[in-house]
C-alpha cells in the first residue's frame, strides 16, 4: 500500500488534519505543518482517533495504525518540511495575503515539478498563483469537511494551470479514494457558490421568522435528502469562514450573495459554530445539543 510521494499539508486545523489523514491512510509519506506545536499535537491526536474509529468500525485495516505512526510527521518549520515534497497542499485561513506568503515561501524551496495545491473554498486560484514563479503548477484542490467521510474533491483550474498538473491532481485524488470534479475557475467554483447561497438564504429565513432553525434544517434533510441542514452545515464550516466567502461572492457576483446581517452579528459575537461550541446551535464535545437553535423573534 506504500506510495513513494511526499505530501506536505500546510495548516493543521480541521481541514488540514483531514487532508493529512486522507493521504497517510493510503500509504503516502505525510508532513503536517503549523506555526503552533500545540496545534500539531492536537491534529495528530485527532488523526489517530479517526484511524482508531475507522478500524473499530471495520472501515480500515488494523495495519493502518502502524502505517500512520510510520509515515505521519509534523513540523513548525515550513521551509524544512517542504524539501523534497511532490505535492504541497496549503489549507490556511481564507485570506489572500496569508496564502501568498505561504506559497511564496514554498515556491523558493520545492523542485520545479512540485505541485502546489490550495484548499481554498472560494478565492481565485489565478490570483493565489501569482505568488509562485510557476503558476502552471498551482491548482485548487478543494476538500470537504469532514474529509474522512466526504468523497468529493473539487479540482479548480486557474488561468495558467497546465494539463499535467490537472492530471496529477486527478490521479492523487483517485489514489486517496476520492471522486473528483474539474471546474474552470469562477467565483465560488461550483460547490461553494451553491452552498453559500443555500446557507445564506436559510439565515435570511431564520431572521425573518419563517421557521425555527431546527425546522429549516429538518426540511432540507427530509425533503431533499441532504445529510445535514444548511444551518448545521454553517456551524460545521464556521460562520466566520462562511461570511468571508459570502463577502467575496457578493463583491464578484452581485446582490444575491449579500450576507444576511444575522451572520455578521453572530461572527461579531464570537458564535462562529461548532469549533467554539456555539453557533446557530450549542455543542458539547462536538455534539449538537437538541433544542438549542438560535431564536431571533
Amino acid at each position: 500500500m506504500a506510495n513513494k510521494e511526499k505530501i506536505v499539508v500546510v495548516g493543521s486545523g480541521q481541514m488540514g488534519l483531514g487532508i493529512a489523514h486522507a493521504f497517510v491512510v493510503n500509504g503516502f509519506e505525510v508532513v503536517i505543518v503549523d506555526v503552533q506545536q500545540a496545534a500539531l499535537q492536537k491534529a495528530e491526536a485527532a488523526i489517530n482517533e479517526i484511524v482508531s474509529q475507522g478500524i473499530a468500525r471495520g472501515k480500515l485495516d488494523a495495519g493502518v495504525a502502524a502505517l500512520v505512526t510510520k509515515n505521519l510527521t509534523s513540523s513548525t518549520d515550513l521551509a524544512k518540511a517542504v524539501k523534497g515534497a511532490d505535492l504541497v497542499v496549503e489549507t490556511a485561513t481564507e485570506q489572500l495575503a496569508v496564502k501568498h506568503e505561504i506559497i511564496a515561501t514554498v515556491d523558493k524551496i520545492v523542485a520545479p515539478d512540485t505541485v502546489i495545491a490550495t484548499n481554498t473554498s472560494a478565492l481565485s486560484i489565478t490570483e493565489i498563483a501569482t505568488a509562485s514563479s510557476r503558476p502552471e503548477r498551482v491548482i485548487g484542490m478543494h476538500f470537504f469537511n469532514p474529509v474522512h467521510k466526504m468523497k468529493l474533491v473539487e479540482i479548480i483550474r486557474g488561468l495558467s494551470t497546465n494539463d499535467k498538473t490537472v492530471e496529477l491532481i486527478q490521479d492523487w485524488s483517485e489514489r486517496i479514494k476520492k471522486t473528483s470534479i474539474l471546474v474552470n475557475e469562477a467565483p465560488g467554483f461550483a460547490t461553494s457558490r451553491i452552498s453559500a447561497l443555500l446557507g445564506n438564504e436559510a439565515m435570511w429565513m431564520l431572521s425573518e421568522g419563517v421557521a425555527s432553525a431546527e425546522d429549516i434544517d429538518t426540511s432540507l434533510r427530509l425533503a431533499f435528502n441532504h445529510p445535514m441542514g444548511p444551518l448545521e452545515l454553517g456551524d460545521l464550516t464556521g460562520w466566520d469562514t462562511r461570511l468571508s466567502v459570502l463577502k467575496y461572492l457578493h463583491s464578484t457576483l452581485g446582490e444575491k450573495f449579500r450576507p444576511c446581517p444575522l451572520i455578521t452579528k453572530m461572527v461579531k459575537s464570537g458564535r462562529t459554530g461548532r469549533k467554539v461550541g456555539h453557533g446557530v446551535y450549542k455543542y458539547e464535545e462536538g455534539k449538537k445539543l437538541p433544542n438549542t437553535g438560535l431564536k431571533v423573534w
